[in-house]
């Protein structure tokens, strides 16, 4: 945030220089000084401006400009009026009132001389910054630091470069941004402002996420959140500075809650200018998330304020999102095209060149769909332009900008080709990520560029470029060799803190007591360890997706489904012997209907029991899903094992509830590449481990009986089977079978958990396993359900376990009864000690429950599925 303090007479110098070590003290010796009975006119005005200052550090924007006002009323000389002036104005554009401010700082210039003028132009720089004139700005943080210079003033010099470093971050400009920036640090610490050293490496953080060095900057606001805890200040508009770094990811839903807290509490706090942006970052936040009536409106209400407040280039920028809400909605008109052009005109001559791209890429759309294609073209080279400079997405956006283009004039091959350079630009992104949640979550930016590529070798009909499009955006996480989380004790802290209060937030719930206090501690918890987790560093390779020939010859007899979705429609490539095909499968949204029903169908098996209704609605929803999946392929199939790739909603199907999959060996895995790579894995030579968590009678006879079939497993039940012991005996096992109530968390599988006697265990630790086991059985309820994420990225303790090297997991998609589980797990366990393959195993079990008649077996035979490479 921008930094601003004036010098003051001797009298109340120290309020002054407290204002940025520890305002609440400033305040205190400000009011000292108006108490005395000796104070002069100076003395008293320079004492109502730190006051003034403090209260602005602390929020209080009317009580801040209350003071300031006195400050300049109680002025005895033109120099004390005109700082009063200039701190006033500084103020005022806090408050969103930035003509006020310029006409308040622009008068206070000419009655200042020597380090006064430094801070004088310094402050009208901050009031031009607010106004969007940014090279006026840049001019006069350059004036001020060189006046520090002349003067030898090194704070006025400090808080200069520190607005200049904030001011270049935000317009993307990397010359001396971080020379500003840490020179400023340096300088505020040792003169002991805390503060303002504080607000110096927040700044930094800024520029490490305008760079794209998301990891640098997350760590960097973890960090400094916690000084600013320790000095008691509130910084409510850097919840904006936040948002800004979780939109680049983008994680999308936290994003949407940071963007909706800055408003109520900016609302709160009367902080007009900073509000106007934070409605505009929940414009911006609703419009990805496709809410275009939340979009349209945040931007309206963001655009009357900045208009109000004289920033037309931020008044355009909230247009913009209105904009793209209109086209969003389906609108294809001259009038939306015009205002969508001149629109990105306007921000590309501000420097706001992220936004400007995005219109004009979108205006190129819609002059293409309204039959004006030289219009397209010319648009959409401009925007390509984009694809030689600034951060990773935006040169992505500018590969896609110059394909599109390429497919308008009918090089299909040159858009190809761009597309495939683009996501190779987003591969390297990614991969500077490490942490496994940003990985999954950027799959975003793909999205576009891979559906793209889709759409031409679909439209070619070439089944061998479908697979190699589908498997270039798909499940990317797990084509990069996992980031081990850092060995933080802070990190290990939080999670074993989480432990704790989850369990005593369970305890609570079940006896029915408030619980108010706990899930607050709980979130805030969770909250950091997101923070700490992601700072994992980044430079780890990316492994190529493989072509058919590869495939072919790993596969075997066996037969790859990969189902794609294609628009609206789901179509599927085949490979079997070598040899690719490519199949319509109808449209995506009954698929998705369908395998909801016949979710719905086996769980009211499961829990309601064997009645003809349950049955018949199980079987009528297993037909209608096979029909539409698997009658266009099944000449292809014949009775082969199947490696089944889903798409979306796709991957919580009990396959084997299916008739084309039941007693057929079948193994689902998040992409070809995924089956690949753990299917070329040697199986671990390690021990068993067999474990129990609590509160589950059924799971302790189920891993002793177990242990009979498997001699020598190391046991882990009652108050042997922590966290920690887990965690250690999964490291190169060769077989871990986990017996333990599950928990899955659609908002984070990061914290899906396992329950121990210590607490829950979360798929966040898993990461921390040096050498994973061979094959994972997990007998929990729910416990193979994944959160998917654009591009397919799967996130759980699959997506955890396959990307650490397991080769394979067998686990459960719907909730399950003990005693069938039991049955099964031991049939399961005895086929696989004789030497039958994991996924030959479950289909045999599951066949031998189906024959028994029971069809609540049946169906908790059908929930657990072969995942990885069986």
């Amino acid at each position: 945030m921008p930094d601003s303090t004036g010098s003051g007479a001797a009298a109340a110098q120290a309020a002054l220089d407290a204002v940025q070590r520890y305002p609440p003290e400033a305040i205190t010796i400000a009011q000292q000084v108006l108490a005395g009975q000796t104070a002069d006119d100076d003395e008293r005005s320079t004492a109502e401006r730190a006051i003034g200052l403090a209260l602005r550090e602390l929020n209080d924007l009317t009580g801040a400009l209350r003071h300031l006002r006195r400050a300049v009323r109680a002025a005895g000389t033109p120099r004390t009026q005109a700082l009063a002036r200039m701190s006033l104005g500084y103020v005022l554009a806090n408050a969103g009132r930035t003509a006020a401010a310029l006409r308040a700082v622009t008068a206070a210039l000419p009655q200042l001389t020597g380090a006064d003028a430094g801070r004088a132009r310094m402050q009208r720089g901050v009031v031009l910054h607010y106004r969007g004139r940014y090279a006026e700005a840049v001019r006069d943080y350059g004036i001020a630091i060189d006046i520090a210079q002349r003067e030898d003033d090194p704070l006025l010099e400090a808080r200069a470069r520190n607005n200049r470093g904030l001011l270049n971050a935000h317009r993307g400009a990397s010359g001396g941004t971080d020379d500003d920036l840490s020179r400023a640090a340096a300088v505020f610490r040792r003169l002991g402002l805390d503060l303002a050293a504080a607000d110096a490496r927040w700044n930094s953080g800024i520029a490490a996420g305008q760079r794209g060095e998301i990891a640098v900057a997350l760590r960097c606001f973890a960090d400094v959140d916690e000084e600013y805890r320790r000095l008691a200040v509130p910084r409510p508009a850097l919840l904006l500075d936040r948002f800004e770094l979780l939109l680049s990811v983008p994680l999308l839903d936290e994003a949407v809650e940071v963007a909706a807290a800055a408003v109520r509490e900016l609302h709160r706090r009367g902080m007009a200018s900073d509000l106007a942006e934070a409605l505009l970052a929940q414009a911006r936040a609703a419009l990805l998330a496709n809410d275009l009536d939340t979009a349209t409106a945040a931007a309206a209400q963001a655009r009357v304020r900045f208009r109000r407040q004289g920033r037309r280039i931020w008044a355009a920028f909230a247009r913009h999102v209105e904009l793209r809400a209109e086209f969003r909605r389906g609108t294809r008109t001259a009038t939306l095209l015009a205002a969508m052009v001149r629109t990105a005109g306007q921000l590309d001559a501000t420097g706001w060149a992220g936004p400007a791209l995005t219109t004009r890429i979108e205006a190129g759309l819609l002059a293409a769909a309204s039959g004006r294609v030289d219009r397209a073209v010319a648009l959409l080279d401009v925007a390509a332009q984009a694809r030689r400079r600034g951060t990773a997405p935006r040169r992505a956006q500018g590969w896609y900008a110059l394909a599109r283009s390429r497919r308008l004039t009918g090089d299909d091959a040159g858009a190809a080709r761009a597309l495939r350079r683009g996501l190779a630009v987003l591969d390297r992104h990614r991969t500077s990520l490490g942490a496994t949640e940003l990985r999954a979550h950027s799959g975003t930016y793909g999205q576009e560029l891979a559906a793209e590529g889709l759409d031409i070798a679909v439209r070619a009909g070439s089944p061998a470029r479908t697979l190699a499009w589908a498997e270039r955006w798909r499940a990317n996480t797990l084509r990069m060799r996992p980031a081990l989380p850092p060995d933080d004790p802070e990190l290990f802290a939080a999670l074993t803190e989480l432990r704790l209060v989850s369990s005593l937030l369970e305890d609570t719930v079940l006896a029915g007591r408030p619980a108010h206090a706990l899930r607050s501690r709980q979130a805030r918890l969770e909250r950091r360890i997101q923070d700490l987790a992601r700072r994992v560093p980044g430079g780890i390779g990316v492994l190529t997706p493989p072509g058919v020939g590869v495939l072919a010859g790993r596969l075997g007899s066996r037969v790859l489904v990969e189902l794609v979705a294609h628009g609206d429609r789901l179509r599927a490539v085949l490979v079997r012997d070598g040899r690719a095909s490519l199949h319509d499968l109808g449209p995506l949204a009954e698929a998705v209907h369908l395998a909801r029903w016949h979710r719905f169908a086996l769980r009211r098996l499961v829990t309601t029991g064997d009645t003809p209704t349950a049955r018949a609605g199980a079987r009528h929803a297993a037909a209608a899903l096979d029909h539409q999946l698997f009658d266009p392929l099944r000449p292809h199939l014949g009775d082969r094992p199947l490696v089944i790739v889903p798409v979306g909603a796709l991957h919580a199907v009990p396959w084997s509830g299916l008739p084309t999959c039941a007693g057929r060996p079948v193994t689902v895995a998040p992409s070809a590449t995924a089956w690949l790579r753990a299917d070329g894995r040697q199986p671990s030579a390690g021990p068993s481990v067999l474990a129990c968590g609590p509160r589950l009678p059924a799971g302790r006879a189920e891993v002793r009986r177990l242990a009979q079939v498997l001699p020598g497993a190391t046991l882990l039940t009652g108050a042997d089977a922590t966290a920690d012991t887990l965690t250690a005996a999964l490291d190169g096992a060769g077989l871990v079978h986990i017996a333990a109530h599950g928990t899955f968390r659609a908002d984070n599988p990061q914290f899906s958990t396992l329950e121990l006697a210590d607490g829950p265990l979360f798929a966040y630790e898993w990461e921390r396993v040096p050498r994973p086991p061979g094959c994972v059985v997990l007998s929990a309820c729910d416990s193979g359900l994944t959160g998917v994420r654009p591009g397919d990225e799967v996130m759980g303790f699959t997506a955890v376990l396959l990307a650490l090297g397991a080769r394979c997991l067998i686990a459960t998609v719907l909730p399950v009864p003990a005693d069938p589980t039991t049955a099964l797990m031991l049939d399961l366990h005895r086929r696989m000690r004789a030497g039958v393959r994991p996924a030959q195993a479950l289909a045999d079990a599951q066949q031998a429950f189906v024959t028994t008649g029971d069809s609540t077996a049946g169906a908790t035979a059908a929930a657990f599925v072969c995942l990885g490479a069986g």
